[in-house]
């Protein structure tokens, strides 16, 4: 029963989630090329928050859990485990006044509204997994990017999304980046559970009723680490133990 639900609210999410995406492209694209930087972020920051809405059509609650008051003078590195595309929206909504930036896959860069727009002109970088060459350069001049500008860089060190919610292994090598070249970063590791659920039944029908949680657990000031490996197994440690699954 609960999946067949789930098929004409799916078909109710798509459309308003494909109507918020047109109808913010061309608004992101004058904020951008008439107004600047700030009128452009702010048109991203309530396009994450219409895309929340959104979930709500299928009776998706969101709860974003942050005790700790992180300042907003420094660059943050923002790490945390990846079940799903539902990862990004509230993290750039409730993590918006430190200016949240991702590293993202080369593909999302083209032919999606308004999400390409932004990768391509809000910050972030673009990176081809399968070429190094391309993507350690790239990720060191966001690193210096986040570092001069003091704001937030987004890493999911999984790699990829866990379908299950069972986290895997981090991978080093952005974060060793990130390190080097943003030295004055507060480490910011955030849990989420449930993202996953989603997308239980593949693409269509979404997974509906799902409660998606964030924690964000105590900032790390990367200053006070000399082994920057032991630091990793760290943050791991701290995000995978809150995992649920």
């Amino acid at each position: 029963m609960r999946k067949l639900l789930a098929y004409p609210l799916t078909a109710l999410y798509a459309f308003f989630f494909l109507l918020t995406l047109v109808v913010f492209h061309p608004i992101q694209w004058f904020c951008f090329n008439v107004l600047g930087y700030k009128a452009h972020k702010i048109t991203v920051d309530w396009l994450q928050f219409f895309l929340m809405r959104c979930l709500n059509l299928l009776g998706t609650r969101i709860t974003f859990k942050n005790k700790f008051d992180i300042p907003i003078n420094q660059p943050v590195i923002i790490v945390a485990n990846h079940q799903s595309m539902y990862d990004i929206s509230p993290i750039m909504w409730y993590m918006r006044k430190y200016h949240p930036k991702f590293i993202s896959k080369k593909e999302l860069g083209r032919g999606i509204p308004s999400v390409s727009y932004n990768l391509r002109h809000g910050g972030s970088v673009l990176i081809d997994r399968k070429n190094p060459r391309q993507s350690l350069p790239a990720i060191m001049k966001f690193g210096e990017y986040i570092e001069k500008n003091k704001r937030a860089a987004v890493i999911f060190p999984e790699g990829t999304r866990s379908k299950t919610g069972k986290p895997k292994p981090f991978q080093t090598k952005g974060l060793e980046i990130l390190f080097k070249k943003i030295p004055s970063a507060i480490i910011v590791p955030i849990t989420v559970n449930n993202s996953w659920k989603m997308l239980r039944y593949g693409k269509f029908p979404m997974g509906i009723g799902n409660h998606l949680k964030f924690q964000v657990h105590e900032p790390i000031k990367l200053a006070t680490f000399v082994d920057k490996q032991e630091l990793i197994k760290q943050i791991e440690t701290t995000i995978t133990s809150s995992i649920n699954y």
